[in-house]
């Protein structure tokens, strides 16, 4: 798998590298050489924070995790990176190359059908300021409006983990 690894605001030692390099080889199993991770490390306050991202066939492998060393913040971060592959093998089977699961292994959770709760909305254009205050007021994390500023494309506005607001808007 090939690596890149990033600090953000710090300089990440060759301990550091060779470690995320020993433990992201645990993956090499999933996707192949020609998989590409990248991991960013990263303080924030009295906790280490580790990011991995792997993107394969289409779809995004994501984890982020915080503890208080970053050693311990990768291993949660694997766990949970192969737990979601696991649960949704049925599903990844495709994407992934073959002989990623040994024949025979169960997922965690086989999971046929997703729950799915529609809901409509009234779709007026409104603009970005007014969805926010709109999200806002119902409480919600996310927003899907029709953007009014933007040649009224569907757009989502989200809180973000950091109090900070955001945008999604489609290419």
């Amino acid at each position: 798998m090939k690596l890149t690894i990033i600090g953000r605001q710090m300089t990440v030692g060759e301990d550091q590298k060779a470690l995320a390099a020993k433990k992201l080889a645990k993956l090499d199993k999933f996707f192949g050489p020609d998989g590409e991770a990248t991991v960013t490390f990263r303080y924030k306050k009295d906790k280490e924070i580790i990011e991995i991202t792997i993107p394969y066939g289409g779809v995004l492998f994501r984890s982020e995790e915080e503890d208080a060393t970053f050693q311990n913040a990768l291993d949660t971060a694997l766990d949970k990176l192969v737990r979601q592959i696991r649960k949704n093998k049925t599903r990844l089977e495709k994407r992934l190359h073959e002989g990623a699961f040994p024949e025979g292994e169960q997922p965690e959770e086989e999971e046929t059908f997703f729950d799915i709760r529609t809901k409509t909305f009234p779709a007026k254009p409104m603009s970005v300021d007014e969805a926010i205050l709109q999200m806002n007021l119902l409480e919600h994390q996310f927003f899907a409006f029709t953007n009014a500023e933007d040649d009224n494309r569907t757009c989502v506005v989200y809180r973000r983990k950091d109090g900070a607001y955001g945008l999604l808007i489609p290419e």
